[in-house]
Protein backbone atom coordinates (compact mmCIF):
# COMPACT_ATOMS: atom_id res chain seq x y z
CA UNK A 1 0.00 0.00 0.00
CA UNK A 2 1.30 3.45 -0.69
CA UNK A 3 -0.26 6.51 1.31
CA UNK A 4 0.59 10.39 -0.48
CA UNK A 5 0.32 12.52 2.45
CA UNK A 6 0.22 16.35 1.59
CA UNK A 7 0.75 19.39 3.57
CA UNK A 8 0.58 23.24 2.73
CA UNK A 9 3.21 25.60 2.66
CA UNK A 10 2.73 28.87 4.78
CA UNK A 11 -0.04 30.81 4.24
CA UNK A 12 -2.16 34.28 5.87
CA UNK A 13 0.80 35.93 6.82
CA UNK A 14 2.48 32.82 9.05
CA UNK A 15 5.84 32.11 9.48
CA UNK A 16 5.16 28.09 9.42
CA UNK A 17 2.25 25.81 8.68
CA UNK A 18 1.97 22.43 10.82
CA UNK A 19 -0.05 20.38 8.23
CA UNK A 20 3.62 19.79 6.35
CA UNK A 21 5.96 20.40 9.09
CA UNK A 22 4.40 17.26 10.69
CA UNK A 23 4.55 15.35 7.89
CA UNK A 24 8.33 15.98 7.44
CA UNK A 25 8.24 14.03 10.47
CA UNK A 26 6.82 11.08 9.25
CA UNK A 27 8.90 7.59 8.90
CA UNK A 28 8.76 6.63 5.16
CA UNK A 29 6.97 3.31 6.08
CA UNK A 30 4.44 2.45 8.72
CA UNK A 31 3.43 -1.16 9.39
CA UNK A 32 4.65 -2.02 5.95
CA UNK A 33 3.15 1.00 4.01
CA UNK A 34 5.09 3.83 1.89
CA UNK A 35 4.48 6.60 2.99
CA UNK A 36 5.52 9.36 0.40
CA UNK A 37 5.33 13.15 1.15
CA UNK A 38 4.27 16.27 -0.38
CA UNK A 39 4.05 20.19 0.29
CA UNK A 40 1.11 22.16 -1.92
CA UNK A 41 1.42 25.26 -2.73
CA UNK A 42 -1.42 27.28 -0.93
CA UNK A 43 -2.67 28.22 -4.12
CA UNK A 44 -6.06 27.28 -5.40
CA UNK A 45 -5.67 25.79 -9.08
CA UNK A 46 -1.49 25.42 -8.79
CA UNK A 47 -2.17 23.23 -5.43
CA UNK A 48 -4.23 20.36 -7.69
CA UNK A 49 -1.71 20.18 -10.48
CA UNK A 50 1.17 19.28 -8.21
CA UNK A 51 -1.69 16.90 -6.40
CA UNK A 52 -2.27 14.99 -9.87
CA UNK A 53 1.37 15.16 -11.41
CA UNK A 54 2.24 13.44 -7.38
CA UNK A 55 -1.00 11.02 -7.77
CA UNK A 56 -0.41 10.09 -11.46
CA UNK A 57 3.56 9.25 -10.96
CA UNK A 58 3.02 7.28 -7.58
CA UNK A 59 -0.25 5.68 -8.08
CA UNK A 60 -1.20 5.98 -4.47
CA UNK A 61 -3.86 3.88 -3.06
CA UNK A 62 -4.77 6.78 -0.54
CA UNK A 63 -4.31 10.48 -0.78
CA UNK A 64 -4.13 11.83 2.94
CA UNK A 65 -4.31 15.58 3.19
CA UNK A 66 -3.48 17.74 6.08
CA UNK A 67 -4.29 21.85 6.38
CA UNK A 68 -4.24 24.15 9.53
CA UNK A 69 -7.38 25.20 10.71
CA UNK A 70 -6.82 28.18 12.79
CA UNK A 71 -9.42 28.50 16.23
CA UNK A 72 -10.09 25.08 15.96
CA UNK A 73 -9.05 23.54 19.52
CA UNK A 74 -8.09 19.93 18.61
CA UNK A 75 -7.76 17.57 14.84
CA UNK A 76 -10.38 17.78 13.10
CA UNK A 77 -11.33 14.79 10.83
CA UNK A 78 -13.22 16.44 7.76
CA UNK A 79 -16.51 13.81 6.78
CA UNK A 80 -17.24 16.11 3.30
CA UNK A 81 -16.07 18.67 0.58
CA UNK A 82 -18.29 21.06 -1.16
CA UNK A 83 -18.29 22.33 -4.88
CA UNK A 84 -17.66 25.88 -4.10
CA UNK A 85 -14.84 28.05 -3.47
CA UNK A 86 -15.59 31.36 -1.08
CA UNK A 87 -12.11 32.65 -0.76
CA UNK A 88 -12.36 35.14 2.29
CA UNK A 89 -8.41 35.89 1.90
CA UNK A 90 -5.91 35.59 -0.93
CA UNK A 91 -4.24 32.62 -1.62
CA UNK A 92 -0.37 32.97 -1.58
CA UNK A 93 -0.56 33.98 -5.86
CA UNK A 94 -3.06 36.85 -4.57
CA UNK A 95 -6.33 35.05 -6.04
CA UNK A 96 -9.49 35.54 -4.24
CA UNK A 97 -12.20 33.74 -5.71
CA UNK A 98 -15.65 34.10 -4.62
CA UNK A 99 -18.62 31.70 -5.27
CA UNK A 100 -16.86 29.61 -8.10
CA UNK A 101 -17.93 26.29 -8.98
CA UNK A 102 -14.79 24.00 -8.23
CA UNK A 103 -15.87 21.01 -11.11
CA UNK A 104 -18.80 22.09 -13.17
CA UNK A 105 -19.44 18.02 -13.88
CA UNK A 106 -19.03 17.25 -10.15
CA UNK A 107 -21.61 16.37 -7.55
CA UNK A 108 -22.77 19.02 -4.97
CA UNK A 109 -20.64 17.15 -2.43
CA UNK A 110 -18.64 14.15 -1.85
CA UNK A 111 -18.47 12.46 1.48
CA UNK A 112 -14.19 11.52 2.27
CA UNK A 113 -13.84 7.45 1.74
CA UNK A 114 -11.65 6.85 4.68
CA UNK A 115 -13.14 5.83 8.08
CA UNK A 116 -13.33 9.47 9.37
CA UNK A 117 -15.37 8.16 12.61
CA UNK A 118 -12.73 5.02 13.57
CA UNK A 119 -9.79 7.70 12.87
CA UNK A 120 -10.97 10.01 15.41
CA UNK A 121 -12.37 7.47 18.10
CA UNK A 122 -8.83 5.64 17.69
CA UNK A 123 -7.23 8.92 18.34
CA UNK A 124 -9.12 10.39 21.51
CA UNK A 125 -8.82 6.73 22.69
CA UNK A 126 -5.13 7.65 22.34
CA UNK A 127 -5.74 10.53 24.58
CA UNK A 128 -5.89 13.08 21.21
CA UNK A 129 -8.64 16.23 21.73
CA UNK A 130 -10.53 15.25 17.85
CA UNK A 131 -14.07 14.93 16.16
CA UNK A 132 -15.29 14.55 13.08
CA UNK A 133 -16.09 18.25 10.69
CA UNK A 134 -18.63 18.61 8.58
CA UNK A 135 -16.97 21.26 7.01
CA UNK A 136 -13.44 21.81 5.24
CA UNK A 137 -14.43 25.34 4.73
CA UNK A 138 -14.45 27.03 1.39
CA UNK A 139 -10.70 27.88 0.88
CA UNK A 140 -7.72 25.99 -0.34
CA UNK A 141 -8.29 22.87 1.95
CA UNK A 142 -11.87 22.08 0.93
CA UNK A 143 -10.89 22.95 -2.58
CA UNK A 144 -8.35 20.37 -2.50
CA UNK A 145 -10.15 17.99 -0.47
CA UNK A 146 -13.14 18.21 -3.51
CA UNK A 147 -10.68 17.67 -6.38
CA UNK A 148 -9.35 14.71 -4.69
CA UNK A 149 -13.09 13.54 -4.27
CA UNK A 150 -13.93 13.95 -7.54
CA UNK A 151 -10.74 11.89 -8.76
CA UNK A 152 -12.09 8.75 -6.51
CA UNK A 153 -15.66 9.05 -7.98
CA UNK A 154 -14.48 9.65 -11.56
CA UNK A 155 -10.97 8.66 -12.29
CA UNK A 156 -9.79 6.36 -9.87
CA UNK A 157 -12.57 4.40 -7.71
CA UNK A 158 -10.23 2.14 -6.12
CA UNK A 159 -8.24 5.06 -4.60
CA UNK A 160 -9.35 6.78 -0.88
CA UNK A 161 -8.92 10.30 -0.18
CA UNK A 162 -9.25 12.62 3.31
CA UNK A 163 -8.52 15.25 4.86
CA UNK A 164 -7.33 16.56 8.38
CA UNK A 165 -7.29 19.98 9.81
CA UNK A 166 -4.67 20.49 12.66
CA UNK A 167 -5.13 23.48 15.19
CA UNK A 168 -2.18 26.20 15.68
CA UNK A 169 0.94 24.33 16.75
CA UNK A 170 2.45 25.79 20.06
CA UNK A 171 5.08 27.62 18.92
CA UNK A 172 3.06 29.79 16.48
CA UNK A 173 0.47 30.54 19.60
CA UNK A 174 2.88 31.57 21.55
CA UNK A 175 3.58 34.89 19.05
CA UNK A 176 0.06 35.96 18.65
CA UNK A 177 -0.97 38.65 20.67
CA UNK A 178 -4.26 36.97 21.99
CA UNK A 179 -4.88 33.39 23.44
CA UNK A 180 -5.16 30.98 20.88
CA UNK A 181 -6.26 27.22 20.56
CA UNK A 182 -2.81 25.48 19.81
CA UNK A 183 -1.61 22.00 19.78
CA UNK A 184 1.71 20.16 20.39
CA UNK A 185 3.77 19.19 17.25
CA UNK A 186 3.83 15.94 18.75
CA UNK A 187 0.67 15.29 19.58
CA UNK A 188 -0.62 16.36 15.95
CA UNK A 189 2.39 13.91 14.45
CA UNK A 190 0.68 11.04 16.80
CA UNK A 191 -2.80 11.65 15.79
CA UNK A 192 -1.51 11.47 12.10
CA UNK A 193 0.25 8.09 12.60
CA UNK A 194 -3.09 7.03 14.96
CA UNK A 195 -4.96 8.16 11.39
CA UNK A 196 -2.60 6.29 9.30
CA UNK A 197 -2.58 2.97 10.77
CA UNK A 198 -6.25 2.99 11.03
CA UNK A 199 -6.57 3.73 7.27
CA UNK A 200 -4.19 0.82 6.58
CA UNK A 201 -6.32 -1.74 9.42
CA UNK A 202 -9.93 -1.10 7.90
Amino acid sequence: MKILLTGFEPFGGEEMNPSYEIIKRMPDTIEGCEIIKLELPTVFQESFIVLKEAMDLYQPDVVLSIGQAANRFGITVEKVAINLVDSKIPDNQGNQPRDMIIREDGETAYFSNIPVRAIVDNMKEAGIPADISYTAGTYVCNYILYQELYCCNHINKDMRAGFIHVPYATVQGAKKERMVPTMSMDDMKRALEVAIKTIINQ
